[in-house]
């Protein structure tokens, strides 16, 4: 991979109407029905980083798969590359960069869609340097797409598989310098599971890092069937995931979540049985207690006062106040299998920001929105050529 780094060839959009973001049923018949939160922007016609109200409807358009030559794999790619650490404007997208090696226990997969996360833009910042991989750096932790080569001690996976993960074992110690926002990337067989069958790549995408840190936290917290949690922020891309891991995996008795005053609905669709409007309410003046809080914005301070005697405190970012606890999530495709069951039945939707998907040249104002803090579940690139 080259240190110097070409400006990028960046080209326009129109802003889609309406935008949308799906949640995914799965049905008996063939065709594929789907439960979609739009929104109309007023105004000007180009993006804007402004809040969005939802609204519901219905809507059965999907993601189209991509066309992938199993045979011919380049030597090199277009990736998003930094070289040095910054603000979105050291992202610059390279035409040149290698296709990056095999190894054993490992595939290369022909990338048909990934997803931003919190990590990625705090990586890129430099914030975990000590323990970072070496610049230049392909950033991405999500990816969805198809095994286009495998390593010799692969056992499971083959060619042509459709597949998704969190590519990163550690999400902060020692990251894949070639990341998922390329047109390939190679990673452990272990940390990959076969895409729901219901599910596009692009919904696929949005899932791996954020279902498995909503999972590894509740089961940190010993959160079992008959427990209560309340869930901070969830209307993003871990909070709405917990809220239905809980009710559909876990078995809660009740489930409480906050988030501003446009996405109540969203949360009540998620299975949430109370819905906390924030900015008209504080959480820890409820008289009601919870056996776990899942701290997902950084509210720790506030979160302590809202659990039972002996409960729980997951703190995911910002300071951590006893009973509170942070845990940094380990990438295993065992989780995603183990999911893959209630992703196809339906009972748990991805839930993908209905800015999105931005499109593959459009990565740095993609960044730009998810550090708004102000994304509805997840960001997604898509399509990747």
């Amino acid at each position: 991979m080259k240190a110097t780094l070409p400006t990028p060839h960046l080209r326009s959009f129109p802003s889609p109407t309406p935008l949308s973001f799906k949640l995914s049923f799965a049905f008996p018949e063939t065709r594929r029905k789907s439960l979609s939160v739009s929104s109309t922007p007023k105004g000007t016609p180009s993006p804007s980083l402004a809040y969005v109200p939802l609204r519901v409807s219905a809507s059965s358009q999907a993601a189209a798969a991509p066309t992938v030559n199993l045979t011919a794999i380049p030597t090199e790619m277009k990736a998003w590359v930094y070289g040095e650490y910054g603000g979105v404007d050291v992202l610059k997208l390279d035409e040149k960069v290698s296709v990056p090696e095999v190894k054993e226990d490992e595939v290369l997969i022909k990338v048909a869609a990934a997803a931003l996360n919190p990590v990625d833009a705090k990586r890129r910042q430099g914030k975990f340097k000590a323990t970072d991989s070496p610049l230049p750096t392909v950033p991405g932790y999500d990816v969805a797409g198809v095994v286009v080569k495998v390593g010799s001690r692969v056992k499971e996976l083959k060619v042509g598989d459709e597949v998704y993960g969190n590519i990163n074992e550690k999400a902060l110690e020692g990251p894949r310098q070639f990341g998922s926002l390329a047109q390939y990337t190679a990673v452990e067989e272990k940390l990959l599971a076969l895409k729901p069958k219901n599910l596009d790549f692009a919904q696929a995408a949005g899932l791996p890092l954020a279902i498995e840190t909503a999972y590894e936290g509740l089961e940190r917290t010993g959160f079992s069937s008959g427990k209560s949690i309340l869930v901070l922020n969830g209307s993003g891309g871990v909070g709405s995931l917990v809220i239905q891991l809980a009710k559909q995996v876990f078995g809660a008795s009740k489930v409480a979540a906050t988030s501003s005053t446009g996405k109540l609905e969203l949360l009540k669709s998620l299975g949430a049985d109370l819905a906390i409007d924030y900015t008209k309410e504080n959480f820890e003046d409820l008289p009601e207690k919870f056996d776990v809080v899942f701290d997902a914005i950084g509210q720790c301070d506030r979160a302590v006062k809202a659990v039972k005697e002996g409960g729980s405190v997951v703190a995911l970012t910002g300071a951590v106040t006893p009973p509170g606890f942070r845990f940094v999530v380990t990438s295993k495709g065992e989780v995603l299998k183990k999911l893959n069951s209630y992703l196809e039945s339906g009972k748990v939707k991805p839930v993908i920001d209905p800015r999105g998907p931005f499109p593959f040249t459009q990565v740095d104002e993609a960044f730009s929105y998810i550090e708004t803090n102000r994304a509805t579940g997840k960001v997604v690139i898509h399509p990747i050529p």
